[in-house]
């Protein structure tokens, strides 16, 4: 098929994926790097087959509806979103459980907490998962308190499991009376990562009663990145990379850690070994929605139809004006500070932004998602941005 150049679609890999259970490991690679090219064109692709639908006066049923609306979601496109939610009430859909937590997360998704609470507050019915929903988007949005308030209303109508518990710890909140699972642990010594307790978190995960796994040593490698602790760091990735030994992510991480001491031979290494084992860095890419088009953009990339008219140098003269210093410890590369700023001036946030600012009118609102985290100098620059050129910029990574 590859050879003929036809395209695997979600089929294909349904019936792929049963044959990997007794195949070589080039065999799983090949299907991975397969799924990774697919995964990019998915969300983009139910968007297309609804519109499709419409165009030809096909009427979606329910099951429908609440297959699409997680598309809507995962590309941060809040007009098809509401304009399923429009034929969702012309249409007499709910109540139904499954529409209405599918609308929920549509709307946390795409960052509109409140439009996402007007359709949990009109439920008849509410679940685990509708509670749950809402909570955790509180919760990854930083609303401390409204998670709190909304978990004790939950107390008094459902019986929460043990995932619903995640979120409120998450907001530095007591966890009751269940017994800790892994997931709670982890959130625990997460939260004293964040906040620069490194040393403590380590503490607490030689303490677990639990089997460390890769999701106890994954945030505390990330902690380590973040707090500069290099002893604890090394420990963390050499854990990991024995439990995870092809997942990019961790290579990155402690090459990071690396450069950031300025020890370059060690870096060259990492990236000797990941080149060695064929372990490729995925590539950052963002999404942004415009006109009801889902426009994508790499880091660095300049194919894109209009990307010869981005002003993006401009932006960034206005944004210095206004005090912004590049974080240059974001552009981990053994290269002089001017060569380092030009590597986070093309991360694909920002090359999405601009292009939307550009294409858009005055003050709409910008949604992009990412499918990676979002580096500390995106995260100064995108606040910068939306101050000067005065829209709202959503921005939703694979954390936040």
């Amino acid at each position: 098929m590859k050879s003929s150049g036809i395209k695997p679609d979600a089929g294909t890999m349904a019936s792929l994926l049963p044959a990997l259970t007794n195949t070589p490991a080039e065999n799983v690679g090949f299907i991975n790097d397969m799924f990774m090219n697919m995964a990019r064109r998915t969300g983009s692709l139910e968007f297309e087959l609804y519109s499709n639908m419409e165009a030809c006066g096909i009427e979606a049923d329910p099951i429908t509806i609440a297959s699409v609306l997680p598309a809507c979601g995962d590309l941060s496109t809040v007009t098809m979103g509401r304009h399923i939610h429009d034929y969702i009430e012309r249409k007499g859909l709910r109540p139904n459980l499954r529409i209405e937590n599918a609308l929920i997360d549509m709307y946390t998704k795409c960052g509109r907490l409140q439009e996402a609470r007007k359709v949990f507050d009109a439920m008849h019915y509410r679940d685990v998962v509708s509670w749950t929903s809402m909570i955790s988007a509180y919760g990854r949005s930083g609303q401390g308190a409204n998670v709190i308030e909304l978990f004790s209303k939950m107390q008094e109508s459902i019986t929460p499991d043990s995932i619903a518990f995640v979120p409120i710890i998450s907001a530095c909140s007591h966890a009751g009376n269940n017994c800790p699972r892994l997931e709670h642990f982890t959130c625990m010594f997460d939260l004293l990562g964040r906040v620069g307790q490194v040393s403590e978190a380590y503490g607490f995960i030689k303490r677990m009663p639990l089997k460390l796994n890769e999701r106890v040593w994954g945030p505390l490698l990330s902690a380590c990145h973040l707090h500069n602790n290099m002893d604890i760091g090394l420990e963390a990735a050499d854990h990991l990379l024995q439990l995870a030994p092809t997942q990019s992510g961790y290579y990155v991480l402690l090459s990071n850690i690396y450069a950031r001491a300025g020890r370059w031979k060690e870096v060259s290494s990492i990236r000797t070994i990941m080149k060695g084992k064929r372990i490729k860095k995925l590539p950052g890419i963002s999404n942004v929605e415009l006109n009801n088009q889902i426009h994508t953009f790499l880091a660095g990339d300049r194919s894109h139809p209009q990307s010869k008219e981005m002003e993006l140098d401009v932006l960034i003269g206005k944004m210095k004006q206004a005090g912004y210093m590049p974080e240059t410890e974001a552009a981990l590369h053994d290269v002089e500070e001017e060569e380092k700023e030009n590597h986070l001036v093309v991360h694909s946030e920002k090359l999405a932004i601009v292009f939307a600012i550009m294409s858009s009118k005055a003050r709409t609102p910008i949604r992009i998602t990412k499918n990676l985290r979002v580096c500390g100098d995106c995260h100064i620059a995108i606040k910068l941005i939306s101050k000067i050129t005065e829209p709202l910029i959503i921005m939703s990574d694979i954390k936040r």
